[in-house]
C-alpha cells in the first residue's frame, strides 16, 4: 500500500511502477502520486470508468497502465489503446506469488502487439507473473517490452545474475 510505496520511493533510484489490485482505484490516484509512483496501473476489471481513470492518472503527471487478468481478452482494451502508456498482461491469476506461467499468454502478447502496432500506439506491453529465464526470450519475441520477474529473481541463488540473464534474453 501507500506506506510501502513511500518507503521504497525514499531509497529508489529508478521510477516506481505501482500496480493497484484494488477496486475503485480512481479514489487513490493522488495519494499514490504523492507517495512517489511514476507509473500507476489499474485493472480493467476493477475500474468502472477506465478512460476517465487513465486520464486522471495522466493529469497527475504519471504514466497510466491497464492490467488484464489472464482470462480477460485483449480486445477489452481496444477503446483505450491511445489512453494508456502500458498494458500489463497478468500471466498468472492475481493473488499470490509462485504460480505457474499460463502459456496462453504468448498468444495474448502477439494479439496485443498487433493491436498496438495497427493503432500506432507506443504503449509498452508488460508481463506479470511466472516470468523466468525459460520464458523471457519467448515473451520478448512475442512482443513484450517489460517483464516482471518476482520469484525468478528473489528466489535465485544469485539475484543479480538472474536479472542480467533476464535482460539478455
Amino acid at each position: 500500500g501507500l506506506p510501502v510505496v513511500e518507503a521504497i520511493h525514499r531509497h529508489a533510484t529508478k521510477p516506481l511502477d505501482v500496480h493497484l489490485m484494488i477496486v475503485q482505484p480512481e479514489r487513490y490516484i493522488q495519494e499514490f502520486k504523492a507517495a512517489g509512483a511514476h507509473v500507476l496501473t489499474v485493472h480493467i476489471e476493477a475500474s468502472t470508468h477506465l478512460h476517465r481513470t487513465l486520464q486522471a492518472i495522466r493529469a497527475e503527471g504519471m504514466l497510466a497502465g491497464v492490467a488484464l487478468n489472464p482470462h480477460t481478452p485483449v480486445s477489452a482494451v481496444s477503446e483505450v489503446l491511445h489512453d494508456a502508456d502500458l498494458f500489463c498482461l497478468m500471466s498468472v491469476n492475481p493473488g499470490f506469488g509462485g504460480q505457474s506461467f499460463i502459456p496462453q499468454t504468448y498468444e495474448k502478447v502477439r494479439q496485443l502487439r498487433h493491436m498496438l502496432d495497427e493503432a500506432g500506439s507506443a504503449a509498452k506491453i508488460e508481463i506479470d507473473g511466472g516470468v523466468n529465464a525459460q520464458n523471457a526470450a519467448d515473451l520478448k519475441a512475442a512482443g513484450a517490452d517489460v517483464l516482471v520477474a518476482g520469484n525468478a529473481v528473489f528466489k535465485a541463488p544469485d539475484p543479480i545474475g538472474m536479472i542480467a540473464q533476464l535482460h539478455g534474453a
